[in-house]
């Protein structure tokens, strides 16, 4: 495998670097590295197909092309390949351009990389976007660092500030190299985990008992993984594990203690998916508030309501409360509705004509049918209430029963069938026979007649 350059020392090495691009040939360096970057980009762009087919959310392909991983490796592997056929084939070419690129390509790699995963495991994490720009930041400064050879006197200064931790001597230089190593490993384990939970997760939408069995595989891996991935980060930074004893023993008391909710969730979280009384697109109600089922985490349940409000609902919660679940054994809700006719209507004849009249709605089922049936003689006219079927009650139910309302309408206008409103007869007392009042009331009146 090609070495990275070996860094110039200063100010000698870097003055001819800096010599060495000041000649024609850096002209040829630069036209190949051109050809390379545009190979590179046809080769992820002929990969990753168009762009309405692509996924956005790929670590290697990103939204756009330059955004994924694939691009900087791919334009780094060609790069070294040309600055290894001109230094044995063209030797009189000194690859000065490619001394600086090389590094570049490195770097965008490692920050591509970095940001692609963060993104992908915490896609919603205001953390992660300080974490992204911190990287980036570093990674050019190790870059400029590099290619002034001002690196590995830097180096050499941190090895130099040392200090005892019980028997061992650690250095600055050692700590940075721990803490770049468990970043690496850490980034590492979350790639992984992104990816195998995108390929659980993948081919399973809309199906709400796989989609819950993959999530909860998904859930259980990304702890695992990370897991495993935090005891080798603290490996990699020189860590002794069996000094951990104490502290898991510690954190253990602190979970029974203090996060006994937090442990309940997460413990809540994996029952429901395990049990799959709830799973991903069910119709429920939990503390008077309806909706669908639209994420099932570790910790708590997304349910979004039809009007768009979503609520964010503890497992716990689910667990120990009773939940209205309207889509557990069977998907198909009843809905009633009320309509009254006047008295003196054809009931043998217009019954039948308005449940072909609901059974023409779109949304209600065929079995079981609707029916319509005389259920009260009421003060204004005969109550008949209609049973219909839904099945696809997450589309609303409201919605269901006015297209039901305006299919009765609808039939009983076609039919001449009166629907009779509230009438009602006053009884008062006879009015009064007015005598003339006398005169001395005439006086006194306010307004006295007119002679």
């Amino acid at each position: 495998m090609t070495s990275l350059p070996r860094p110039a020392t200063v100010p000698e090495d870097f003055g001819a670097l800096v010599a060495a691009l000041t000649q024609r040939t850096v002209l040829i360096e630069a036209a190949l590295l051109a050809a390379g970057l545009l190979l590179a980009f046809g080769i992820v762009r002929a990969i990753r197909g168009p762009a309405g087919r692509a996924e956005t959310t790929s670590i290697w392909f990103g939204i756009r092309i330059v955004d994924g991983v694939l691009f900087p490796v791919l334009a780094l592997g060609l790069a070294l390949l040309t600055r290894w056929l001109l230094r044995h084939y063209v030797p009189a070419v000194p690859v000065a351009l490619f001394k600086l690129v090389v590094p570049m390509l490195v770097s965008l790699a490692v920050i591509r990389l970095t940001v692609q995963v963060l993104h992908s495991a915490f896609p919603s994490s205001q953390l992660m976007r300080v974490v992204e720009r911190s990287v980036s930041w570093l990674a050019w400064i190790a870059v400029v660092l590099w290619i002034t050879g001002l690196l590995p006197l830097l180096l050499t200064e941190l090895d130099a500030i040392t200090w005892k931790v019980g028997s061992t001597s650690i250095s600055v230089r050692n700590l940075i190299e721990g803490v770049i190593a468990a970043a690496a490993v850490l980034v590492g384990v979350l790639w992984l985990s992104a990816a195998i939970e995108s390929r659980l997760l993948k081919g399973a939408q809309g199906a709400g008992e796989s989609l819950s069995l993959r999530k909860m595989g998904a859930n259980a891996v990304r702890a695992l993984l990370l897991f495993v991935g935090l005891m080798l980060a603290l490996s990699a930074a020189g860590i002794d594990l069996t000094a951990l004893g104490v502290l898991g023993g510690a954190v253990g008391v602190g979970i029974g203690l203090g996060l006994q909710k937090l442990a309940a969730n997460y413990v809540s979280g994996f029952v429901i998916l395990a049990e799959r009384s709830m799973r991903i697109g069910d119709m429920v109600r939990v503390d008077n508030f309806e909706g669908r089922i639209t994420d099932i985490t570790t910790r708590y349940t997304v349910i979004r309501a039809l009007n768009g409000r979503e609520s964010i609902v503890p497992n716990e919660m689910m667990i120990v409360q009773r939940v209205e679940n309207n889509s557990l054994a069977d998907p198909r809700v009843a809905l009633t509705t009320v309509v009254q006719v006047a008295y003196g209507s054809d009931l043998p004849r217009l019954i039948p004509l308005l449940t072909d009249a609901v059974r023409q709605v779109p949304r209600v089922i065929a079995d079981p049918g609707p029916a319509v049936l005389l259920t009260a003689f009421a003060a204004d006219g005969l109550e008949l209430t209609v049973n219909f079927w839904i099945a696809d009650s997450e589309n609303g139910a409201v919605n269901a029963r006015s297209a039901v309302n305006l299919a009765l309408l609808a039939a009983l206008q076609r039919e001449g069938v009166e629907i009779p409103f509230p009438q009602r007869v006053l009884h008062g007392p006879a009015p009064a026979t007015l005598v003339p009042p006398l005169n001395g009331d005439a006086a006194r009146s306010p307004h006295p007649s007119t002679p």
